[in-house]
């Protein structure tokens, strides 16, 4: 690793040191009128390549950077209605400024060496057609084959592997950051291009004052008023199957509306399709996902590492809107209205054996597990949203409520016990964010406020209560001393029952103001953080007297099966942000001052706790552009963590059947201090297609408090409980990817490769240890449009992961490695008809054992033309398997785990593919 952080920085700083020279100058017509959105190229006589490029300003001046080995190079300016000028300069250093004769053209911009793909300023086009191939019907088909874009499984986008900060169709955010449904719906047919926006400043009275380092889509349609859509509707066999999508869509210039209903039993995860993948700008207020606070849980089967539709038994119905609008003359004010529902029930299964090494004086042991699950997830959610975005000010208010009325069941065999398991848990949650930008003279006063109010109840009933009835450890008085522990004997018959509620109010407010000069924006901030959250929480069961002499059954009616807990958190702080936009330079900083104020208090535990801690938590960005297609950045941050309600709780709570969870009303409340620092090299050149970055990330985390667990090795199940002790961890990553797109023979590749190697303090069955981790892993990304007659798709990725438990006798828990690779290949032997192939194969192997699943599905597409209708027969799962298998290393409990989860049988589905327009 040592080596691989040396290489990368000689490599990073190299790129900053290149002997780099500088031509500038002025480009004007023959009257001295300064030619804006002139091109200026640098090129390598004789060569057919562009080593730099520059737009002039609207003053006509430009700046240009490049490094070549030549001792001289050619020259060339191009601009509309004025006649091209190629000259031949010395490789130094120089100032040269133009005059152009008037000459007709019919240049409309810098025009790249093809079509596909052309760039003015930060934005970056590319031509769809360039990149689809016969059997892509919608955006998401074709953005997962743009060189430097990729495409998560959950729907993300990412641009040169960060996660992009906007949406845009036709320049408006009608999704705000929930873009799934769009991207997996839109028809290609009615895109025209896809931008994507590098370095973009959503909120426009900051653009060229405030930097950013994300970039932003936006999907330019051919007309500007577009009504579009797709649908879907399928029936299969065996059992009965169903899958109906119907996704219309209109894109106008005062007003954009998506409708969207989706359901279906054949494993297809369309309620996810909602969720913010997006977050915009901090100066916009505070986005997030509403989403429960999952305390308590029944035992979970595990999820393979396979693509959803192998594994997912369900029965979704899921219903959104989502509707924007101009409420004035100008369109600057949009008023949006969102709104989704989710009807879902999820079966899954598993079978596993978890081998224990022995630690201390504990044996090793083999522990079989087996458990059923049946999810259900009712969830309601709506939105309502008042924005301005305009150069002359900035307002947006976002209102949120959810509603959840979920369930989950198990029934679990551990070691010949047999339990049925329930969770009942209902939420509200209300959220309001509101942020306000104000011009004041030269300067801009910005006022935030984040209010969000959440009920959680939860009940976890396990029965038989006997299930639970193994030597159960549990401290009666001194959690840290063996000889306390008592064993739990639950009358047969009887449930164990554990009942949960918390009540959580977040508040967030601020006010700035922000004043600018010569590229530099500073922002001096005051704000307070006020949350307060209360807990309530018991736990019934009736015991009965085991056959140990003098052990004493636990009480449930004491305090110490109980919570009352109220926890508050008060942080007043004061900051100054710093921003520095230049053509070369993009910085930005934060530099805040928190004031923490903590307490916790519950009276039935004697639980009375508090901290006062200033903290300095400052964070910085610094981006360097050069010789026109390198960016190389550098940021690092502290941050500090003083936990949470969760950590603050002294009673004894079933959270999973599988054990209890407690924290120590002596421990002081955890304080977590991370410092991280990383690197990025950055090369985009859309002129021949080539996209690389390279990254370096180094983390460094101290905590008071260790987590100890306390295993029962005959049954796997797990006291949960903390060590006031100081611990650390430490993450190194480097990571890399080249991609490259061949228009000559229309073919698309990338190459990727990450390292990752953390080391951490453990401790487990009252022994400390070092954990180390190591993994690696190799991804090739390819597909091929060449041939008239056939495309493919193809990923691969090789990982290999090595866990070792330092200061263990047997603590060399072995290396995992997999493999994981997807083919889609499609062939057209006559004009409208497509057959298709999937192969999804995915390997894992701890040197003794190899697991290899492999899944091949095939299908049959025919085209109505005219009236832009597929319809497909599609047989999934040819070979019908119906178990998936792997291995896993459990670092923290010394153990290795081998699973076999129940998957999808085969199945045939057809299908009626259509366009609404």
């Amino acid at each position: 690793m040592k080596k691989n952080v040396f290489l990368f920085l000689m490599l990073f700083f190299s790129a900053l040191t290149l002997a780099q020279k500088t031509v500038s100058g002025k480009i004007t017509d023959e009257d001295g009128v300064a030619i804006p959105s002139a091109s200026v190229t640098i090129e390598e006589p004789g060569k057919d390549a562009i080593l730099a490029y520059a737009i002039t300003n609207s003053k006509g001046e430009y700046k240009i950077s490049f490094t070549s080995a030549e001792s001289n190079v050619d020259l060339k300016v191009k601009a509309f209605n004025q006649k091209s000028v190629t000259k031949q300069i010395s490789n130094t250093d120089q100032t040269l400024s133009f005059k152009l004769e008037s000459e007709a053209t019919e240049i409309k911009e810098v025009k790249l060496k093809t079509r596909m793909i052309t760039a003015r300023g930060d934005t970056i086009s590319y031509d769809l057609k360039a990149f689809d191939s016969k059997n892509d019907r919608t955006l998401a088909d074709v953005m997962k084959k743009i060189p430097g874009v990729e495409v998560n499984a959950d729907g993300t986008i990412l641009y040169q592997g960060n996660a992009i900060n906007k949406f845009y169709v036709n320049g408006k955010d009608l999704m705000e950051g929930g873009y799934g449904t769009i991207n997996n719906s839109l028809p290609k047919d009615a895109v025209q291009k896809v931008e994507v926006l590098e370095n973009h400043q959503p909120v426009k009275i900051l653009q060229d004052k405030v930097p950013s380092d994300q970039a932003a889509i936006n999907i330019k349609l051919k007309n500007s008023v577009t009504m579009t859509g797709r649908g879907e509707v399928g029936v299969g066999l065996e059992p009965f199957l169903w899958n109906v999508k119907l996704t219309p869509m209109f894109f106008g210039q005062k007003s954009q509306w998506v409708v969207n209903y989706k359901s279906n039993n054949t494993g297809e995860q369309v309620e996810n399709e909602g969720n913010i993948l997006a977050f915009g700008s901090a100066w916009e207020g505070r986005r997030v996902n509403a989403a429960q606070n999952d305390w308590l849980n029944v035992e979970t089967a595990s999820v393979p590492n396979l693509p959803v539709k192998r594994y997912l038994m369900n029965s979704v119905h899921y219903l959104s809107a989502n509707y924007l609008t101009n409420i004035d003359k100008k369109k600057e004010w949009e008023l949006k209205a969102n709104a989704n529902y989710t009807n879902n029930a999820v079966e899954r299964e598993d079978n596993v054996e978890t081998v224990y090494a022995p630690v201390g004086a504990q044996p090793g042991s083999t522990v079989t597990t087996s458990t059923k699950n049946n999810f259900y997830t009712d969830k309601l959610k709506g939105e309502l949203i008042f924005t301005k975005n305009a150069k002359k000010g900035f307002f947006k208010n976002t209102t949120t409520f959810s509603q959840f009325w979920n369930g989950d069941r198990a029934f679990a065999t551990r070691v010949g016990r047999i339990g049925n398991q329930s969770v009942q848990s209902p939420t509200s949650s209300f959220q309001n964010s509101l942020s306000t930008i104000i011009p004041w003279k030269e300067k801009m006063v910005n006022l935030k406020s984040f209010i969000n109010y959440q009920d959680d109840q939860q009940t976890l009933t396990v029965s038989p209560a006997n299930y639970l009835q193994f030597p159960y450890l549990l401290p009666k008085n001194n959690p840290s001393d063996p000889d306390q522990f008592s064993i739990i004997n639950f009358a047969p018959g009887t449930d164990a029952v554990q009942n949960f509620r918390l009540k959580t109010l977040d508040t967030s407010h601020s006010a700035n103001i922000s004043f600018s000069t010569k590229g530099w924006t500073f922002t001096p901030q005051i704000g307070i953080d006020f949350s307060t959250d209360e807990l309530t929480s018991k736990f019934n069961g009736q015991t009965v007297p085991t056959n140990i002499p003098n052990d004493v059954q636990p009480d449930f009616n004491s305090p110490l099966y109980q919570n009352n807990l109220k926890f508050t958190e008060v942080i007043p702080s004061a900051s100054v942000g710093i921003n520095y936009k230049s053509d070369a330079w993009s910085i930005f900083a934060n530099v805040p001052v928190n004031f923490n104020s903590i307490r916790a208090t519950d009276d039935m535990r004697g639980v009375s706790k508090s901290l006062n801690r200033t903290t300095f938590t400052p964070n910085i960005f610094a981006q360097y552009s050069f010789a026109s297609f390198f960016k190389a950045s550098v940021n690092g941050s502290i941050s500090n963590n003083f936990g949470d309600i969760q950590t603050a709780y002294a009673g004894y709570m079933l959270l999973s059947p599988s054990g209890f969870n407690v924290m120590d009303a002596k421990n002081p409340i955890p304080q977590t201090n991370t410092k991280s620092i990383g690197s990025r090299l950055e090369y985009r050149n859309p002129l021949n297609n080539l996209f690389f970055n390279v990254n370096y990330r180094l983390s460094d985390t101290k905590r008071n408090l260790l987590s100890s667990p306390i295993l029962d090795p005959t049954t796997g199940f797990t006291l949960i409980q903390y060590r006031d002790q100081e611990n650390s961890s430490t993450t190194n990553s480097f990571s890399g990817e080249i991609g490259k797109y061949f228009p000559k023979f229309k073919t698309n590749l990338s190459v990727s490769y990450r390292n990752s190697t953390s080391l951490s303090d453990a401790f487990f069955n009252n022994v400390q240890f070092e954990s180390k981790n190591n993994s690696q892993a190799y991804g090739i990304k390819f597909n091929n449009t060449y041939f008239s007659w056939m495309s493919i798709d193809y990923n691969i990725s090789l990982s290999r992961n090595k866990q070792e438990n330092i200061g263990l006798e047997n603590g060399r828990l072995g290396i995992n490695k997999g493999l994981n690779h997807n083919l889609a290949t499609y062939f057209y032997p006559i004009e409208n008809h497509t057959i298709g192939f999937i192969w999804d194969q995915v390997n894992s192997s701890d040197g003794q054992r190899s697991f290899n699943n492999g899944f091949y599905d095939l299908s049959y597409q025919f085209t109505w033309a005219k009236k832009k209708i597929d319809f497909e027969l599609k047989w999934m799962n040819i070979a019908n398997r119906k178990v998936f298998e792997t291995y896993d290393i459990l670092a923290a409990s010394n153990a290795v785990k081998y699973t076999r989860i129940q998957l999808r049988p085969s199945q045939v589905m057809f299908t009626v593919k259509f366009n609404f327009k």
